[in-house]
């Protein structure tokens, strides 16, 4: 039995409680339904109202969630909190404040807002409303941060600098650091970071694959067990934070009906389904940056020469308010410093800033005006042909492959996001050959012809075409696990495509490895085969591996006895009842990575998918330092006091000290399909990222038919009821079905209803 709310309000009773109504007069109206676990269905008539249910919505679940990213977005963390602690990516309150007051200038967000058409501006302003109607509705009772300071109303432009945030997370995002700390030579270090957290913050870099990551895998008519299309989404993605998934389903009748997932401030389906076509991202391997190595001027250190021309950097002012220890507000300042290219940045060892030389950071997605037109264009597409289209025309895609299927059983692979271009000739003659080799797209900016250039047929300046990027549509499968385009399907390898974009003949992922092994062959395939993927828990790198790593066991080492004994008896799966086996051989595993020659077959690229493989014990130099990296690793766990009867599912763990729920899983670097990051916290390892919105597509004789969950459910607020609903059944590995369709939404037992309107 439903249950029916009606709720209205003037746009006066707003602004009397000081919250900002819609600056023309218009009226607001949308319906609710909540189904199961809190997911909520919003049909509305136009996208003005379709905003405004989202924003409701979306706030009743995770209010002070998107409250507190959006002061990080407004460089506004130190005014309310201090220096001391850090935002939901790990950077300080105060270089955070400095770098989000940079990214998110006025100039910046007006050019924004000013790109958008009209669609976008109502469901950027209608979703305000409705978190704002939220706040009016219940004053935040009952949430972690009612009556804080910081919890206040929305203004659409605040959804402008989530989106910028968004944007950079795959480029100068990821530099945030390093650019606070660059000072000219002669002068005083920064203040505001340290080397070490530069240090750390680039390490963070070179890990974002690994929490942000995903699999996909679109299953075409030749393949699948009824000759339609299959879809099965698992993005790897933070438990907490800015890219904290929520679920939801918008409906405009006879213009849009979609159903998925969405990021935080997001009006739009960024991970979905609809009624004939089903679509997921992974994160890709582009690069959607260039760094410039600048030649200074030997004359003047604020100046650097291109084609022998003295140019003077630019120096940008950035205040930020900070509450000082004594509870006074107060304003500190910081020196930013600009290149042509971009900001300079510092980094101890790799990246000085001298009296030589600096470097600087080039992000191509600073200019991506376009990403939420993309995701609204995807959402609207109801052919195979049409995501397509929007996605080469548009260009607005920031750092993901893009993976779909439709209801007639075509499947389709994309490489086609955001990427720098240079011709090769300008890469054989611009590239830096010491930091190609660490993977490193350094440039030499003492040359305007090492600038970005345009290719033939170009739609926006500086980006590489579609036309020279990875694109496959075929009617047996594609896949990918955060790889490079080659391999998504080894019978047709993707190949010759500039370094920048996709390379070939690479290590291929233990992930994408573990997939394709298990979709070899020509047997027919079913949903319950893809979610067996990701259930399974299987560690394929055990595979690769423990054999060998067992050897060393007979005898056990001095120092290695507990750790012989758990992978001895180790199953080589992270489910529930698997034996603490995992945490050894995880600690084993970064060591052996770091032995030169430690692989029996090393890669070889003719065979990428049985290479590498084994370790090389008939080397007595490798012998000995894998036996003492299995020491070492003995003794990391072994400091860590777990217990042989210890279950996974005792070790991994989310929820409180008083509520703690086991979650199955492991590292996607040890090959687990199910990608679960946790880190050692005191007595176990507390979930940080990994799979989070997972979405199982299957197009039947009678629409679509869909099962999946969110990790992590719906809500951030431990008060609510679907704070950990979702979690259990993620636990239990049970997926329930997504309802869809009308008469599946009322069919719901737990339906409610809102009626949602304003004037």
């Amino acid at each position: 039995m439903s249950k029916t709310f009606r709720l209205a309000a003037v746009a006066g009773s707003l602004l009397a409680s000081g919250l900002p109504a819609l600056a023309y007069g218009a009226e607001l109206e949308a319906q609710i339904r909540w189904t199961r676990y809190g997911i909520p269905h919003i049909q509305a008539r136009d996208e003005l109202g379709l905003g405004y249910g989202i924003g409701y919505a979306y706030a009743r679940d995770n209010a002070c969630l998107l409250a507190e990213e959006v002061l990080t977005a407004r460089g506004e963390r130190s005014r309310y909190f201090g220096v001391d602690g850090k935002n939901s990516a790990g950077i300080g309150n105060l270089p955070s404040d400095f770098f989000y007051t940079w990214l998110n200038d006025n100039e910046s967000l007006r050019r924004l807002r000013s790109a958008q058409p009209q669609p976008i501006r109502d469901l950027l302003d209608g979703y305000a409303a409705g978190y704002n109607r939220w706040l009016w509705d219940t004053q935040a009772a009952g949430t972690q941060c009612a009556g804080k300071a910081w919890l206040r109303p929305l203004e659409s432009d605040d959804l402008l600098r989530l989106t910028r945030r968004l944007l950079v997370q795959s480029g100068a995002g990821q530099f945030a650091e390093a650019m606070m700390a660059a000072t000219p030579p002669g002068q005083a270090t920064s203040s505001i970071v340290s080397d070490g957290e530069v240090l750390a913050a680039m390490e963070r870099r070179e890990n974002f694959h690994q929490n942000h990551g995903s699999n996909a895998v679109a299953v075409g008519s030749e393949r699948s067990v009824d000759g339609n299309g299959l879809l099965l989404a698992n993005p790897h993605f933070p438990w907490f934070g800015a890219l904290r998934f929520y679920q939801m389903h918008l409906t405009i009748p006879g213009q849009l009906d979609v159903m998925g997932a969405s990021l935080p401030g997001m009006p739009l389906v960024n991970i979905g389904f609809g009624k004939d076509l089903a679509w997921s991202h992974t994160v890709d391997t582009s690069s959607h940056f260039t760094l410039y190595r600048l030649d200074l001027d030997p004359q003047d250190p604020h100046s650097y020469r291109v084609d022998g021309q003295s140019r003077p950097l630019k120096e940008v002012t950035l205040r930020v308010r900070v509450r000082e220890a004594d509870g006074r507000v107060g304003t500190r300042s910081h020196t930013l410093y600009e290149s042509e290219y971009g900001p300079l940045l510092s980094v101890p060892g790799k990246f000085p800033w001298n009296a030589n030389e600096a470097f600087a950071v080039r992000d191509a997605n600073l200019g991506n005006d376009r990403v939420l037109q993309q995701w609204y264009a995807i959402d609207h597409a109801r052919s195979l042909d049409e995501l397509r289209d929007s996605v080469e025309r548009i260009q607005g895609i920031p750092w993901v492959n893009t993976l779909a299927t439709d209801a007639e059983g075509k499947v389709l692979y994309l490489n086609q996001s955001v990427v720098p271009y240079l011709s090769q000739q300008q890469l054989a003659d611009c590239a830096i050959p010491a930091f190609q080799k660490q993977g490193l797209p350094v440039l030499q900016g003492g040359r305007r012809a090492c600038n970005w250039s345009s290719a033939p047929g170009a739609r926006h300046a500086g980006l590489t075409p579609p036309e020279q990027m990875p694109a496959l549509e075929r009617q047996d499968f594609v896949q990918n696990s955060n790889d490079s385009a080659w391999l998504s399907n080894p019978a047709q390898p993707l190949t010759g495509f500039s370094p920048l974009v996709s390379r070939d003949s690479i290590p291929v992922s233990a992930r994408a490895r573990f997939a394709l092994e298990r979709l070899k062959g020509d047997g027919k395939i079913g949903p319950d085969d893809l979610q067996k993927l990701v259930t399974d828990n299987r560690v394929y790198v055990a595979d690769m591996l423990l054999d060998d790593l067992l050897q060393l066991c007979k005898p056990a080492p001095a120092g290695a006895e507990a750790a012989c004994a758990a992978l001895g008896s180790w199953d080589r799966h992270v489910n529930l009842d698997s034996n603490p086996g995992f945490a050894y051989f995880q600690a084993f595993v970064a060591r052996f990575l770091k032995i030169e020659g430690g692989w029996r077959l090393p890669f070889d690229p003719k065979l990428p998918l049985a290479t590498p493989s084994g370790i090389a014990l008939d080397k007595p130099e490798v012998r000995q330092q894998a036996q003492q990296a299995l020491v070492a690793a003995g003794q990391e766990i072994g400091a860590r006091k777990i217990q042989a009867d210890e279950t996974w599912g005792e070790l991994q763990l989310t929820g409180d000290q008083a509520n703690p729920l086991g979650i199955p899983g492991g590292t996607g670097n040890e090959g687990v399909y199910n990608a679960i990051t946790s880190q050692w916290q005191g007595d176990h390892y507390r979930v940080l990222s990994g799979s989070s919105y997972i979405q199982l597509v299957d197009f039947t004789a009678d629409g679509p038919k869909a099962r999946g969950l969110l990790a992590f459910s719906q809500s951030s607020e431990p008060g609510s009821p679907h704070h950990r609903d979702q979690t259990e059944l993620f636990a239990r590995q049970q997926w329930p079905e997504l309802p869809f369709t009308d008469k599946q939404i009322k069919a719901d037992p737990e339906l409610k209803v809102m009626e949602l309107r304003e004037k």
